[in-house]
């Protein structure tokens, strides 16, 4: 098992998520839980499918870190 970090984002009609360490691996959904589960899904078909090709599976290099300033 392998741990990758998920960015989620509010969006206008619900939430989206994306991996940094999976390039083109998206999803969407109308709930925080929904875009969850429709993330996790999508990683794993991702991961499937780059083997099924042929290519490395990317180790997680990515971290969460906030900064804060003034706004």
């Amino acid at each position: 098992m392998k741990k990758y970090l998920v960015v989620i984002e509010e969006t206008a009609t619900g939430f989206s998520a994306y991996s940094p360490d999976l390039p083109g691996c998206i999803a969407t959904g109308a709930t925080r839980e929904e875009v969850e589960r429709e993330m996790r899904d999508a990683m794993q078909f991702h991961i499937e499918g780059m083997r099924e090709e042929g290519l490395l599976v990317p180790e997680p290099h990515s971290y969460p870190a906030f900064c804060e300033v003034a706004a």
